[in-house]
């Protein structure tokens, strides 16, 4: 395992808490959205062995931007360029129709820095697991079926080879999709 730093750590996780904190997330529990990075972030933690702590930082981080008012600017002003930039490539444009926002997930998938692949897997394996446990309000079985079959073709443009632990796990979250 690799030496982090917790300072760096706290700092994202009070950065991302203040930023997420009035948001819940979409469940029929009141769940605070602060969970959310911190169950990625502790997923890459117990499954990647050579993580660093950049990429934790990022995992933590990785939804600030996209669901926030919180800029790259910011990011980069608060954490540095590295991490600015990972959160940069795990983040969608929302100013974009969510459809096209979809499409180039899967489009950017395969060309994803080794770090961000790791985030994004986790990400995913994560939102897998909430579907399943707390879906969405009003998300009916065909649209929680079309979620895991979208999460998947992202994951599988990633290629293999990010992580056999985290893939590992991603398969196994996948392995629960609804059935009808």
């Amino acid at each position: 395992m690799t030496q982090l730093d917790p300072n760096l750590l706290m700092k994202a996780l009070s950065f991302a808490a203040n930023k997420h904190r009035k948001q819940f997330r979409k469940g029929t529990e009141p769940v605070p959205y602060i969970n959310h990075p911190i169950a990625v972030a502790d997923l890459i933690v117990h499954t990647v062995k050579d993580f660093d702590v950049e990429t934790i930082a990022a995992a933590i981080l990785h939804d600030t931007v996209e669901d926030t008012k919180t800029t790259f600017e910011e990011l980069e002003a608060e954490f540095g360029p590295v991490i600015a930039k990972l959160v940069a490539e795990v983040s969608d444009d929302k100013n974009l129709l969510k459809e096209e926002r979809k499409r180039l997930q899967e489009e950017h998938a395969s060309s994803l820095s080794a770090r961000a692949r790791i985030i994004k897997l986790a990400d995913k394996t994560c939102n897998l697991r909430d579907v399943v446990h707390d879906p969405p309000a009003g998300w009916e079985l065909a649209r929680k079926q079309e979620y895991f079959d979208w999460a998947k073709r992202v994951v599988d443009r990633m290629g293999g080879g990010i992580n056999a632990e985290l893939e590992k796990a991603f398969a196994e979250a996948f392995a629960n999709r609804p059935k009808s």
